[in-house]
C-alpha cells in the first residue's frame, strides 16, 4: 500500500473523531483562521499560514495541534509527527493529538506504533461513539498489517425466516401445454409458503508471497431447512483457490472454483469454474472492476435429464462494475452490468441454450457507528435459442430481485441482519413465472 493511500484510507474516520473531540481553546486570529481553513478542506493553505510562525510559537498546544493536522492533511507526515509530539509533551491527555499522530505513523508505514497510539487514545475516557470510531481506525490498521502476513478469517452464521414460495412455483392453479391440454397444479407443484432455518460457515486464507503477490483460498458451506416442505431443503459447498497481484492502484486476481449443490440432501449439480478480475482504485472513494467468469455445470443422475439427454452446460459471463463513496463516507453506492451465454452441448436442440444480460446495483448508508442500512436491486433477462420442450415457443425469462435490510454490529465479532427480499420471474411460459417474498433474521460471528 502506498504512503498516500495509507494516509487517506482512514482520514474520514479521523475527521469524525476530530468533530467529536473539538473544543480546544484557539488562541488568536491566526489559529482561528487556520482552523477554518482546515475545516474547509484547505489544509495546504493552513500549513502555509502556520509554518512561518513555528520558531516563535512551537510549544503552544493549540498552535502545534493545528500545525500537525495541517501538515498531515497536506501530506507532510514527518513534519506532522514532530508538531504532534510537542502537543503530547505538553498535554499527554490531548486525545485529538493522540489520534492524529496515530494516523501520521500509519501514513509513514508504522502500523504497530499507530495501533499503540490508537489504543492509548481509546483508554483515555472518550465517549462511546468516539470509542466506536477508534475501533474502526484499529480495523483499518489491522487490514494493512494483514497484507504482510498470513491471515485466516472465518465465520459461522445462523438464520431464521419465512418464504412465501419455497419451491419457486407459479401462482397459477393450472398450466396449459399445447397439444396436451390443461393440468392442475397441486401439492409440491403449486406455490407453497413455509418457515425455514439456515446455517452457514466459511473460512478464507491469504498467504502473501511478497509485497505484491498473494495466494488466496476459501471454503463455504450452507444449509437451508424448511419447516414443512423438506423436499425443497437445499444446501451447497464451494471452494476456491487463486492468485492476487497488486500493482499500485491496480489489483489483478484469478481464481479456480469448485462446488456442489444439494436438494433434499441429494446431489443436484456440480460446478467447476474459473474467474478473473481487474480492479482499479482511482482514490479512496472510487473503484472500478472488469470481470469474466466461466462455469462448467454437471447434473448427475437421470432425474436431471431434459428430453432424455444430459442437461450439462457451460456458462460464461463478462461485465464491469463500479463503487463510489460520498464525501462523508457514510454512503456507498455500487453497480455492475454484465452479459453472457449458457450452452448445453449434449442436447439435440438449442432449447436449453440462452443468451443473457443484466445489471445490479445497491448501496449502504451508515446510520450510526454500529448500524448500517442497505438496499439492492438486480435485473436479468434470458432468451432461449430454440423451442422449449412441448410449449411451442422459445422461452424468454426476466428476473427481478430486491432486498432491504439493516446490519447491526455488536463489537468486533457479531453482526445481526434483519432483511426483506422480493423476487419475480416473468416468462412467456406461465409454468416458469413466479414471485416470492421472504423475511429473515441472521446472526453472524466472525473470527
Amino acid at each position: 500500500m502506498t504512503v498516500t493511500h495509507r494516509a487517506t484510507c482512514i482520514r474520514p474516520l479521523v475527521l469524525a473523531l476530530g468533530l467529536a473531540l473539538s473544543g480546544s481553546v484557539w488562541a488568536d486570529a491566526v489559529t482561528d483562521q487556520a482552523k477554518s481553513l482546515i475545516e474547509a478542506g484547505n489544509s495546504t493553505q493552513a500549513f502555509e499560514l502556520l509554518m512561518p510562525l513555528e520558531s516563535a510559537r512551537a510549544g503552544e498546544e493549540a498552535y502545534d495541534l493545528l500545525l500537525g493536522i495541517a501538515a498531515l492533511d497536506s501530506g507532510r507526515h514527518t513534519r506532522a509527527i514532530l508538531a504532534l509530539e510537542r502537543v503530547l509533551a505538553v498535554n499527554p491527555d490531548n486525545v485529538r493529538a493522540r489520534a492524529e499522530i496515530a494516523r501520521a505513523y500509519f501514513a509513514v508505514g508504522e502500523p504497530k506504533t499507530a495501533r499503540e497510539e490508537f489504543e492509548i487514545a481509546k483508554k483515555q475516557g472518550v465517549p462511546e461513539e468516539v470509542a466506536k470510531t477508534i475501533e474502526k481506525f484499529l480495523a483499518a490498521v489491522e487490514r494493512v498489517e494483514d497484507e504482510g502476513r498470513t491471515t485466516i478469517k472465518s465465520f459461522v452464521e445462523a438464520s431464521i425466516g419465512w418464504d412465501s414460495n419455497v419451491n419457486g412455483a407459479t401462482s397459477d392453479s393450472s398450466v396449459a401445454i399445447p397439444g396436451f391440454g390443461s393440468f392442475a397444479l397441486e401439492g409440491a407443484n403449486a406455490k407453497q409458503s413455509d418457515g425455514y432455518l439456515g446455517a452457514s460457515a466459511g473460512v478464507n486464507v491469504r498467504v502473501p508471497l511478497d509485497a505484491r503477490l498473494a495466494i488466496v483460498a476459501g471454503m463455504l458451506t450452507n444449509k437451508r431447512m424448511n419447516d414443512t416442505w423438506s423436499q425443497f431443503d437445499n444446501g451447497s459447498w464451494e471452494g476456491n483457490v487463486g492468485l492476487v497481484v497488486k500493482n499500485d492502484k491496480d489489483v489483478y486476481s484469478a481464481t479456480l472454483q469448485a462446488g456442489t449443490n444439494y436438494v433434499e440432501n441429494d446431489r443436484y449439480r456440480d460446478v467447476v469454474g474459473l474467474g478473473a478480475q481487474w480492479q482499479h482504485n482511482y482514490d479512496q472513494r472510487n473503484q472500478a472492476t472488469v470481470f469474466v467468469q466461466f462455469n462448467d455445470y454437471r447434473y448427475p443422475g437421470s432425474a436431471n435429464e431434459f428430453v432424455s439427454n444430459p442437461r450439462n452446460a457451460q456458462r460464461w459471463v463478462a461485465g464491469a462494475g463500479f463503487a463510489h463513496a460520498l464525501a462523508d463516507f457514510k454512503t456507498v453506492f455500487y453497480g455492475s452490468v454484465y452479459a453472457g451465454a449458457e450452452n448445453a452441448p449434449d442436447q439435440p436442440t438449442a432449447a436449453l441454450d440462452y443468451r443473457l444480460h443484466g445489471l445490479r446495483g445497491g448501496g449502504q448508508y451508515q446510520l450510526s457507528g454500529d448500524i448500517a442500512l442497505f438496499a439492492s436491486l438486480s435485473f436479468e433477462e434470458r432468451k432461449h435459442l430454440d423451442i422449449y420442450g412441448g410449449y411451442g415457443v422459445d422461452r424468454d425469462d426476466a428476473t427481478t430481485t430486491a432486498a432491504l435490510g439493516l446490519v447491526y454490529s455488536l463489537g468486533k465479532h457479531w453482526k445481526f441482519t434483519p432483511q426483506y427480499q422480493y423476487g419475480q420471474n416473468r416468462s412467456n411460459i406461465n409454468y416458469f413465472a413466479y414471485s416470492r417474498e421472504s423475511y429473515s433474521m441472521t446472526a453472524r460471528y466472525e473470527f
